[in-house]
């Protein structure tokens, strides 16, 4: 597959006169994606995260996400675990730009402090997991620029194919390759690239059900580490629309301190 290097953002390469068919057909699709993954307000879900190593070993966490849509900027995002015992209160908060770095901070109910994630070590592994700090962070479209690849058909489902490429030099992948039905624009599949030819990681994503007549949310996710051989799962449970949450109260750094 031939890796395309990224370009300028989303907002600039609409009236870019220069901007070729397969980029702005992939600019198109994800566009499309995003208008139809707007206009929730708010969600809760509890979640149940599996950590797996190579030789198959397992240990369980459960925890907590909330999501607020913000006008005119990114979403806030907060993570909470509820357990084990020994990471109870451990909190992740994500600030996501449409422009600029995105903020995120972690609270270590141990050390009883609340530390500023660094953008170029978001690229981590949130809590020796095969998920990133990268990964849990409100992913906003002016973010990327894109490039349609193909469309394909498995197992009877059609799907668009398209390459995304972070614009932040910090981002921990050099692409990933999305898989996107055609009928919803819902994610079954991510691939991700490092400075390698092959993956590093691939996302699946499966049983999807679709909450207030709109909104399409999975039931399942797994990350694998092709090199590793270690993987996370993400067992979402029902989600809850429309919680009344607030910047202020929800999503603000002093909450951190108080998310258990």
């Amino acid at each position: 597959m031939v890796i395309v290097a990224p370009g300028v953002s989303a907002a600039e390469r609409e009236s870019d006169a220069q901007l070729t068919q397969s980029q702005r057909r992939g600019l198109e699709i994800f566009s499309e994606m995003d208008r139809r993954n707007s206009g929730f307000n708010d969600f809760d879900v509890n979640l149940t995260m599996i950590l797996r190593t190579k030789s198959g070993k397992s240990s369980q966490r459960e925890l907590a996400i909330s999501v607020l849509e913000v006008a005119k900027d990114g979403d806030k995002i907060m993570v909470v675990f509820n357990t084990p015992a020994s990471i109870r209160g451990t909190a992740l908060l994500s600030h996501a730009h449409r422009v600029g770095v995105d903020d995120q901070w972690l609270f270590l109910p141990a050390l009883k402090r609340v530390k500023k994630i660094a953008a170029r070590n978001k690229s981590g592994p949130f809590v020796g997991s095969e998920f990133s700090f990268e990964d849990l962070s409100a992913q906003e479209l002016t973010k990327y620029s894109y490039e349609y690849l193909r469309d394909e058909t498995i197992e009877g489902q059609s799907f668009f194919v398209v390459a995304r490429f972070a614009l932040d030099e910090y981002s921990g992948y050099m692409r990933e390759v999305f898989w996107l039905d055609q009928s919803e624009y819902r994610t079954f599949k991510v691939e991700y690239y490092d400075h390698e030819p092959e993956p590093l990681k691939v996302l699946s994503v499966a049983d999807y059900e679709q909450y207030e007549q709109r909104f399409w949310k999975p039931h399942l996710m797994q990350m694998r580490n092709l090199r590793s051989q270690k993987s996370t799962d993400l067992e979402w449970g029902d989600y809850q629309f429309n919680r009344g949450l607030t910047a202020d109260r929800d999503f603000s750094v002093a909450s951190l301190r108080r998310a258990r």
